[in-house]
């Protein structure tokens, strides 16, 4: 009972962070929107009908059913027809008539008072910060959270004393034998390590890091060295040959590469059987910029490989083959793990809350990335709308041409709806992968 209760909890700190984000990505749209006196009509978190509203000067802010995003609504979004200055509907053609009737409704509120608060009379620099105003809220909270989990809780990082010492050499990939007395041991089960032992040097060479250690190891196959460590305050001196064998690539993350096909890449090296154990160590706020831009970095490759991704949680989602652990995932497979992670009783209270404030910061980094992509309806669709409209006012002046006015986005509509499509295809394939075949990120 204390394990679903711990497991609801997590899923719930999750969501509640989840929709603060998401609730605060809007106001960076709307704090900018009214500094430059745009006329928003409507804070809304979430679609769908409208569970609660109140209006507060010219704005309503409220809450819809479905928890699945939110939206600003200011008048003039698009500017009327070019050619006449209309914006009713004046052709029958599908893409005019949606541009048509998309510039209807973003000028239905508008009134003669509201004839310099439109957002498509806005300067170009002013409609960029509006738009990049949510992003740049979510970029601002996964700095804070990385912080708050760099220098407050820390990071687990391997010491090098020993958490556990393998008995039996196993080919990587197989399951320990059950009969651990009739097998070959492991060079640390041969050499006497234990766990708890902390190893003090390795072929000479003083151990103050473990993933030094681990290189050292690797490197040493066959070759048999001398080896020091320490065990309940006395110094122990022997000798230990590792042995070669197929071990995991370890990526610049730390985490171990896979193919496509989500199965690990493995080299042959040096291998003892030995685990470390791992501490909480904080670090500075020098560490937290670095540890955000290799976020985004990983974020990014994740976004540019999206299509290669989600053909393999497709095929992840309808046969036996496993989920890439280093995939995207859905709002549902991100409360999954933060249940998981919320009910290991067996892990302290700090660990367990430091990693749901780290899920929390990869979230709304995520989210940041995600905005910029150059598409409708996403931010980064608007602002490449307004950086073309830049560009050819400066050429347009450049050679001394007539200004060709706002750029109407409403144009590039009918690609938006089919944007949104893929989106909401893509949603969907990640939520039915969660469901069906999670990822496993804890064995």
């Amino acid at each position: 009972m204390v394990t679903v209760l711990l497991f609801i909890g997590g899923v719930v700190f999750v969501a509640v962070g989840i929709a603060l984000s998401i609730a605060l990505h809007e106001v960076g749209h709307l704090l900018p929107a009214k500094l430059f006196k745009v006329r928003v009509t409507r804070y809304m978190i979430g679609f769908g009908p409208t569970v609660w509203s109140r209006k507060k000067g010219e704005t309503e802010y409220g809450i819809k059913a479905i928890p699945a995003g939110g939206y600003v609504a200011m008048v003039g979004m698009y500017p009327p027809n070019p050619v006449d200055g209309s914006v009713r509907p004046s052709s029958t053609g599908m893409f005019q008539t949606l541009a048509s009737e998309a510039r209807t409704a973003a000028h239905e509120e508008v009134g003669p008072e509201d004839a310099n608060r439109v957002f498509y009379k806005l300067p170009v620099w002013k409609k960029i910060i509006i738009m990049l105003g949510g992003p740049f809220v979510n970029l601002l909270i996964g700095v804070v959270l990385m912080a708050v989990l760099l220098m407050g809780f820390g990071t687990a990082q391997a010491t090098t004393t020993l958490a556990e010492v393998n008995a039996c050499q196993v080919a990587f990939g197989e399951p320990a034998p059950t009969d651990l007395s009739n097998c070959t041991k492991t060079p640390a089960a041969a050499a006497g390590l234990q766990p708890a032992d902390t190893i003090k040097s390795f072929d000479g060479r003083e151990v103050t890091d473990w993933a030094a250690l681990t290189d050292w190891i690797r490197a040493s196959a066959g070759k048999t060295v001398p080896l020091v460590y320490e065990r309940a305050g006395k110094t122990i001196s022997t000798t230990i040959t590792p042995v070669l064998t197929a071990r995991p690539v370890i990526g610049a993350n730390g985490s171990a590469e896979v193919d496509s096909a989500g199965k690990p890449v493995t080299v042959q090296a040096g291998f003892l059987g030995v685990g470390p154990t791992s501490a909480l160590v904080r670090e500075p706020a020098s560490a937290v910029l670095p540890a955000v831009g290799n976020n985004i970095v990983q974020v990014s490759g994740v976004v540019f490989q999206l299509p290669q991704k989600l053909l393999g949680v497709a095929q992840a989602a309808f046969s036996s083959e496993p989920r890439d652990p280093n995939g995207p995932i859905s709002v549902v497979g991100v409360g999954r793990v933060a249940g998981e992670v919320a009910a290991m009783e067996q892990v302290p209270l700090s660990s367990r809350v430091a990693t749901l404030t780290g899920l929390l910061a990869g979230v709304n980094l995520a989210l940041f990335v995600f905005n910029l992509i150059p598409l409708l309806p996403l931010d980064g669709g608007h602002v490449l709308g307004a950086l073309y409209e830049g560009a050819r006012r400066r050429v347009a002046k450049l050679f001394k041409r007539k200004d060709p006015g706002p750029f109407d986005i409403a144009k590039l509509l009918p690609v938006t709806y089919v944007a949104a499509i893929v989106l909401m295809g893509m949603g969907a394939l990640l939520i039915y992968a969660d469901i069906v075949k999670p990822v496993n990120l804890f064995g």
